[in-house]
């Protein structure tokens, strides 16, 4: 019985986002290019500033390391744009071993943590955005998204023994790699540690981190607020906010690409009473896939020219070598953490106290 409810609900879901998608394309006549165009630079300034400011906390990381900004910068494209193609978050992998490629003598532990740096300020915008969005009228409370027409979350939230079984597997799951990893303790948590040396520097932090990612924010506004004119809609402060807590809402349930399900179901939920049915529809499907389009062939063209690979395939084989690689030498005894590790956390590297050297290089 379950079984046939989950294939209705899928059946339901693909069939609205096939009809949001033929709206967008027999549409396109009616979209506004200019504003479409203008909304995808800003979308790539977004992520272009947000690369900066996890090269900063890399740097902070590898002070005496000389590392490539355009490295770094192609590597977060292509991670972003395979997870807007494909589900469930595998340019996570991807952005993990052309960064940890990129900067010499690293380790995935440290490379991790210094992209959980970003977390921080985005969870805090994140929850501003969220309370916004329910305090507006418009948004449907969580009980409600059982009644949405995407499968993904309609499902999880009808079923709530389900999701409860999944949420404890995954902390299980965690529990059980933490158990595994304290056999390594010391040397995993320094690489951690050294992950996140920015955040030991408040002001170090604020300036070459927070603020890089304020910038990003802004500049996200810009881009949703064009692409929102582009299609009809209307740019507002309240209409972009409320595609910004869609979007927090799409990010929490990676079953399909970029939440592109979510998104669509919540954007005809939320703006019925701002647009028309058509426009609204037209606007769910046809951002994400002029996102998609966008940073997967920016992230394409990154991995082509910069990292020389021929397709993201390749990428994930050889970031799962490289993964196998490094916990083979960590088995058969190789270097220890203090190898790797600055002053600043227990290992022989030197630097000032700000994080920097003379030999570095930095681009």
């Amino acid at each position: 019985m379950s079984t046939a409810l989950f294939a209705a609900s899928l059946g339901d879901s693909l069939n609205s986002f096939f009809e949001a998608a033929g709206q967008f394309f027999s549409d396109l006549a009616a979209v506004h290019w200019p504003a479409l165009v203008v909304g995808l630079l800003f979308f790539g300034a977004n992520l272009t500033l947000r690369s900066r400011a996890f090269f900063n906390s890399l740097r902070a990381a590898y002070p005496s390391v000389p590392i490539q900004w355009r490295r770094v910068w192609g590597a977060y494209f292509a991670a972003v744009g395979f997870n807007n193609v494909v589900p469930a978050r595998g340019g996570d992998v991807i952005k993990l071993f052309l960064t940890k490629s990129s900067v010499p003598g690293s380790r995935y532990p440290t490379v991790a943590a210094a992209f959980f740096v970003e977390s921080i300020f985005d969870a805090c915008v994140g929850v501003l955005v969220l309370i916004f969005a329910f305090t507006q009228g418009v948004f449907p409370k969580p009980p409600d998204f059982s009644k949405l027409s995407s499968f993904d979350i309609s499902y999880l939230a009808s079923h709530f023994r389900l999701t409860l079984f999944l949420i404890t597997a995954v902390a299980v799951g965690a529990l059980i790699a933490f158990a595994l990893l304290s056999q390594r303790a010391r040397a995993f948590w320094l690489r951690v540690r050294q992950g996140l040396t920015i955040l030991t520097d408040k002001r170090r932090y604020l300036r070459q981190v927070a603020s890089w990612q304020a910038l990003a924010w802004m500049s996200r506004f810009a881009a949703f607020w064009f692409m929102l004119e582009a299609f009809g809609v209307g740019g507002s402060v309240q209409n972009v906010l409320l595609v910004f807590g869609i979007n927090q809402v799409a990010g929490a349930v990676p079953f399909t690409p970029g939440g592109a399900g979510v998104q669509q179901a919540l954007m005809v939920k939320v703006f019925a009473g701002s647009a028309s049915t058509a426009a609204v529809a037209a606007y769910s499907v046809g951002q994400q896939i002029a996102i998609a389009f966008f940073t997967a062939a920016v992230g394409l063209c990154a991995i082509i020219f910069i990292f020389r690979f021929r397709s993201f395939r390749e990428v994930i084989a050889a970031g799962r070598a490289s993964q196998q690689a490094e916990r083979a030498a960590e088995g058969d005894g190789g270097e220890t953490a203090d190898e790797q590790l600055p002053a600043s956390v227990g290992g022989r590297g030197g630097g000032d106290g700000d994080g920097y050297t003379p030999s570095a290089r930095y681009y």
